[in-house]
Parts: C-alpha cells; structure tokens; sequence
C-alpha cells in the first residue's frame, strides 16, 4: 500500500508480540494452554471481574452468553439498531428475536427511554453495545433490567479500557463481551474474551466452549452439545504483548482524538464526538456526524481520492434486508439510527498516526465536504 495512503486503522505490533509467539511456536504447543490462560488473567485483572474466558471472537461470545443465559425460542433480547449486525445476528441464531432500539445521537449508544417502552412478557436481556469505546449509559440500563427481571450482556467489542463513572466496560452486566479484531484497540488477529463475576456462568463458559467436554486422564466425558470457540495459544501470546500496550495506545489515542477536537472545532458542518458526564472514552473510532445535508458517501469517495481512508459509523439494522424482511421494519421507525447510517463517517485514529497525519486528515474532510456542497 501506498506509503503516503492515511489507513483507517492499523494495530500497534512491534517485536514483543514476535517474542510471544515465537515462544509458542518454540514450545509445540499451539491449541488453547499456559498462554490462555496467562492471557484471561491479564484480562480479568484489568476489567476487575473474577472471571474472564477467551473464545475465537467477540460474536462467538456473545452467542455464548446467549446459550449460558438459557435465551432461546421465542424469548425477545433489546439489541440498539446502530451496531454491527453481529450483536442481533447472534439472537436469531439462538431462535430468539432481536427487537432493536433506537439510540441516543448524541452518544450512539442505546437509548434508555425506548428501551424500556420495548420491554414486554417475552423480553428476558438487553445487550447494550458501548459504541465506537463510549460506554453505555449503564446505571440507567441496569435499573431497567433490575425492574423487569432481566439479564445484561454487555457488547463491549469496542470498548477495552473504556468506562463507565470510573468503572470499566464488561464489569457490569451478567457477561462482558470483547473482540481483538484489528480495528480494536488492541488484537490477536481475531479473538474475543467474556468477563464475568458469577460462578455459575463461568462454569458454563468453560463447559460450552471447549464441546462440552469435561477432561479427567486424558480423556474428556461430553456433559453438554458444546461448540469449539477456543482461542489458539498463539493468537493469546499476541493478546499477552498487547496488553503490555494497552495503556499507552489507551492514552495516545485520546491525545488525537484531542488534536481533532481542536481543528474541527466551529466547522459547522460536522458534530464531533459527545462525551457525556460519566467520560471514558478510549476513541476505539473517531465517529463524527456531517450535516443531513451533506452526501457523506460522496465524502468517503472524494477523501479516499486524497489517499485518505474513511468509513461509516456503523449499520442501522433495520435498514438491511433481512430486518425488513423477517422483522417488517420500515425506514423510518427508527429515526436517531437512520440518520447515525446515512451521516456518520470514521476519520483515521490509531496509535501510529501523528500530528501531521491529524492535520492531512482534517484538511481532507474540509476540503470533501466543500466539494460537493451541501
């Protein structure tokens, strides 16, 4: 790729992860071990719950802590409509419906006051998503679960490090689900992790993941129709470096988001990201809102002619076919996530980029958007 070509995203990697894998492949032993399990507890001390078990991907985990919670035919799970279709994908799988929810534009995030009126006798989870490293409005969505008897799972695939009033991300909820895709703020290429507080559940995770298997001399009795979503050894010694880095990505990345800020600061025709009272974002994306008025695919096309890659937010769920055409939902049912789809754009963020590149970037939009006019 072109040298001068201002990426999305790119992942912090140097020879520390070279080091951990290396040792991997020096021991022979490349299927879930010592690694793992070094790698869970790292994750677990850092998000300050009791449990933490690594799986193949933040959708395997999520559909794991679907089968651990019992969610099955008929039940219904509120899932935010602005999120990754794997947040809802994973309630179809389980039979179960995804009734979506509107968001709050200011944040992404799911918004409370739908959320509750979309409650009914089927409902048994919310699955709020901390979009984009912005946590949730937590407190609030747990007093709805606690009122109407329902579980909370976390969609924390964005949001390592983010936090709520101080608290991280993932501790909040019945389970916590992250991903280590390379978008994220730290990787193993592909990986994902659940945290969790109860002993119950965590025996379940270990149960379920590994097929279901219980191993006792050397051989396993099968107790459950488990699945294999078992992280490799070596996607964890990858996961072990990065989270030496996490901190500091942690840090960097808020610095530039802090440059944005300042330069997009009185140009009218983008909102730049809301952070609300309880703080802790980790700019896992820096997503902005370009005016109703502005063709913000036309911006993606005119900026990538600039050598500069840029993106949409993410996907309003009722928007794609297969919502409309299982769940009848039409365009305008869910307004916040309608407009977050057609006007938000992803400007470049990651640890690598500097100053200059901030400038390159912001001098880009400005210049896209004036192009083509409102």
């Amino acid at each position: 790729m072109d040298n001068n070509f201002v990426r999305l995203a790119k992942p912090y990697i140097d020879d520390d992860e070279l080091n951990e894998v290396k040792s991997v492949l020096d021991s022979g032993y490349l299927t879930q071990g010592p690694k793992v399990e070094k790698f869970e507890h790292l994750v677990a001390e850092f998000i300050g719950t009791k449990y933490a078990y690594a799986t193949t991907s933040a959708t395997t985990a999520l559909h794991l802590s679907l089968v651990v919670l019992g969610i099955g035919r008929d039940d219904e799970v509120l899932v935010p409509d602005f999120t990754f279709p794997a947040t809802a994908n994973v309630v179809v799988q389980q039979q179960a419906k995804p009734v979506l929810v509107d968001i709050d534009i200011d944040t992404f995030n799911i918004n409370t006051e739908d959320l509750e009126s979309k409650v009914t006798s089927k409902t048994k989870a919310i699955i709020p998503v901390h979009a984009f490293g912005l946590s949730a409005d937590m407190n609030s969505i747990l007093v709805i679960a606690k009122k109407h008897g329902l579980f909370v799972i976390e969609d924390a695939a964005c949001a390592i490090g983010a936090t709520y009033h101080s608290k991280p991300c993932g501790s909040f909820g019945e389970m916590g689900c992250f991903s280590f895709h390379p978008r994220k703020a730290i990787t193993t290429g592909e990986g994902g992790m659940i945290t969790t507080n109860s002993d119950v559940f965590a025996e379940r995770i270990r149960l379920l993941r590994n097929h279901g298997g219980v191993q006792s001399e050397g051989r396993f009795t099968f107790e459950a129709a488990g699945y294999n979503y078992r992280m490799s050894d070596i996607q964890a010694a990858v996961g072990i470096a990065q989270m030496r880095k996490l901190d500091a990505i942690i840090k960097r990345k808020r610095e530039l988001a802090a440059e944005y800020y300042e330069r997009l600061r009185g140009f009218e025709e983008v909102e730049v990201p809301f952070e609300p009272s309880w703080g802790g974002h980790i700019f896992q994306s820096f997503v902005v809102l370009t005016d109703d008025q502005i063709d913000r695919d036309a911006v993606i096309r005119n900026m990538k002619e600039l050598g500069i890659e840029t993106t949409l937010g993410t996907y309003a769920l009722h928007c794609q076919p297969f919502f409309i055409k299982t769940y009848d939902y039409g365009l305008d049912e869910l307004p916040n996530s309608y407009r977050a789809f057609k006007q938000s754009l992803t400007l470049p963020l990651y640890y690598e980029m500097n100053v200059r590149d901030i400038d390159r970037v912001v001098e880009g939009l400005i210049n896209s958007i004036n192009k083509i006019g409102k």
